[in-house]
């Protein structure tokens, strides 16, 4: 039965041609100086721009890449002391992600070392190829819809410039007055999150699908504006807010673009249980989706929150009505784990994207694991609904609601920066006024 187990050995190195050789290598050396001259030019350019922030996103990508290149290299190295570990037969019959007919670990899975002992490899070293060029398209899938996340997010985010550009009209100075009074209940702002979004149960009906239409309006971004410059700044400032939420989700944008080690282990437990006739990877492809449901629905219900606690505060305001930020609105008062959701999201959906693209490439496993193609395209089309669900409407949804309870020390860095550079040009005013007049 030698036969079964034996293959043509494959042309090493020695008998392969010079040219051969040279030519891969070649290639390969300059793809990697064009990718890490490209990298490095994004980071000056960060730096030149001032966008620290994203300076650092960029060096978290580097360490991701370096990342999977450890791993990689690690199971270059390792494949065959690791396709020598042999295991019993019956070992090797449990927990199969597909269904394979009788005989086949026998006539596939065992080579010649373990085949003398009757026994099978752990992993082969073509399954170890795989698993290591799943590896690498997780990483780029991962780093692909970061870049997505945040370019959807910026996007969204243009809509609102316009309503900070009229904060600094006379209109918007006169309905603002703060000498003028009004009812509660007659401003813009709690009339649309009162009333029969005030009613228990029904609330959160409307918090739901509130996030799919008009998340954000004119009104809840003056509000919430209103609120973070009554909380942090002076009544008159003339801050731009819109400018400071940019940079702020450029500092939460360091925290999505890497995978940090409790995402690794969800990736591993979701290859543990992807096991035949459970259908792991179906129903955990649905986990993203409510999860980012369910962000959403909270971030809206933080909103209303807020306007009945305006009203609850008084019957009749001066001025425009003003939100006070607090973590008690949050789940166990942590607005960082909303973050953490998202991020959660925005990994699990490249994860089944990596996948999906990794087994219809990969010979032998689309019939495997796309045994209902119509199951598979749904899988496909719901996570791109879900990233742009994610970074369209949820993440600049987040990051306005949070920008506005954030500790005072994470805005005066940019106040600091842009002050020293007002007082600079101030000093150069000076001292080129005394020149002139001398």
């Amino acid at each position: 039965m030698a036969e079964d187990y034996e293959y043509p050995p494959a042309r090493t190195l020695p008998e392969t041609p010079s040219w051969a050789v040279a030519l891969v290598f070649a290639v390969m050396i300059i793809v990697s100086v064009l990718l890490e001259h490209a990298l490095h030019k994004l980071g000056h350019w960060f730096h030149k721009r001032h966008k620290n922030a994203l300076a650092e996103a960029l060096e978290k990508i580097k360490a991701e890449l370096m990342l999977v290149g450890f791993i990689s290299l690690l199971l270059a190295v390792t494949q065959d002391p690791i396709s020598g570990i042999c295991i019993s037969e019956k070992a090797a019959s449990i927990m199969r992600p597909c269904s394979l007919p009788p005989g086949s670990v026998k006539s596939k899975y065992k080579d010649y070392y373990c085949a003398k002992k009757g026994k099978v490899s752990l992993m082969s070293t073509g399954s170890l190829h795989q698993l290591h060029i799943f590896i690498f398209v997780l990483a780029v899938f991962h780093v692909t819809y970061s870049v997505i996340i945040m370019a959807l997010s910026r996007l969204k985010m243009r809509t609102w410039k316009k309503w900070e550009t009229e904060t600094a009209s006379l209109e918007y100075q006169f309905a603002n007055d703060p000498a003028r009074f009004r009812f509660t209940h007659q401003t813009s702002f709690v009339k649309r999150h009162l009333g029969l979004s005030s009613t228990p149960g029904i609330r959160w009906v409307v918090a739901f699908f509130r996030q799919f239409f008009r998340s954000v309006t004119k009104v809840d971004y003056l509000t919430l504006r209103a609120g973070f410059i009554n909380a942090h700044l002076s009544h008159n400032s003339k801050f731009d807010f819109h400018k400071y939420i940019k940079r702020s989700m450029e500092d939460d944008f360091k925290v999505v673009v890497g995978i940090s080690l409790p995402l690794w282990c969800v990736a591993i437990l979701t290859l543990f249980l992807d096991i035949d006739g459970i259908g792991t990877l179906t129903w955990i492809s649905f986990i993203p989706l409510v999860i980012l449901l369910c962000v959403g629905t909270k971030l809206e219900m933080i909103i209303m929150e807020m306007a009945l606690e305006i009203q609850d505060r008084a019957s009749v305001i001066k001025g425009a009505p003003v939100v006070e930020p607090s973590n008690k609105f949050f789940w166990f008062h942590r607005p960082d784990w909303v973050l953490f959701f998202i991020h959660l999201t925005l990994f699990q959906n490249a994860f089944q994207m990596a996948h999906f693209v990794w087994t219809v490439a990969t010979p032998g496993l689309k019939k495997c694991f796309h045994m209902h193609i119509g199951l598979s395209i749904m899988k496909v089309v719901l996570g791109l609904a879900l990233q742009f669900l994610c970074s369209y409407i949820t993440f600049p949804l987040y990051a306005l609601v949070t920008q506005v309870i954030k500790p005072l020390m994470k805005m005066s860095e940019q106040l600091l920066w842009e002050r020293s550079n007002s007082s600079l040009n101030h000093v150069i005013c000076v001292m080129g006024c005394r020149w002139d007049r001398t």
